[in-house]
């Protein structure tokens, strides 16, 4: 039993010899190494000094007033507005997650008189649309289902409170 208990002891004593050594090749290497690489470290460069502003109203606009009149746009208060605009009660369909531009046509399905789209999203789903569904993050209607192309109308903020029509497409994707 007492030499088992000097076999780990043993063991110890062995390891912290070996721990000590000859190190001059690596103090060598290290002196070596100092003497070869001297870095340099670039100046900072000169920065002009800042200029400062003063702000004169008579001479320019006031900043914090709309660069329009909004009083001159077709969108006052005392009139109701007739353009376009998106329809707040209807039930928006599964492509109007995605931008016009990430959506692809795949194909084209006909069935008698009636001809679908066949759309893929982002998330690989393929959609079978037609004329009168809707399309794209834009309130984009599809009015026109070819064998090259989906024809959009989307329906954008013209920056006036007011709504414009802007046409899209979705031209048959070559894979």
């Amino acid at each position: 039993m007492q030499r088992l208990k000097l076999i780990p002891l043993f063991g110890f004593t062995t390891l912290l010899t070996a721990c000590g050594g000859d190190m001059s090749d690596l103090e060598l290497f290290i002196d070596e190494t100092k003497q070869a690489h001297h870095g340099k470290v670039d100046p900072l460069p000169e920065f002009p000094p800042y200029q400062t502003y003063t702000y004169d109203p008579l001479d320019i606009r006031d900043p914090f007033r709309p660069q329009t009149d909004l009083s001159a746009s077709p969108i006052a208060a005392d009139t109701e507005y007739t353009g376009p605009r998106p329809e707040a009660t209807r039930r928006r369909e599964p492509l109007e997650g995605y931008p016009v531009d990430s959506l692809k046509m795949v194909g084209l399905l006909q069935q008698q008189t009636q001809t679908w789209g066949l759309v893929k999203d982002p998330e690989g789903t393929i959609h079978r649309v037609q004329p009168g569904n809707y399309a794209g993050q834009n309130h984009g209607k599809i009015i026109q289902v070819s064998e090259t192309k989906i024809e959009i109308v989307e329906l954008v903020p013209d920056g006036l409170s007011g709504w414009v029509n802007r046409d899209a497409q979705l031209a048959m994707a070559e894979d």
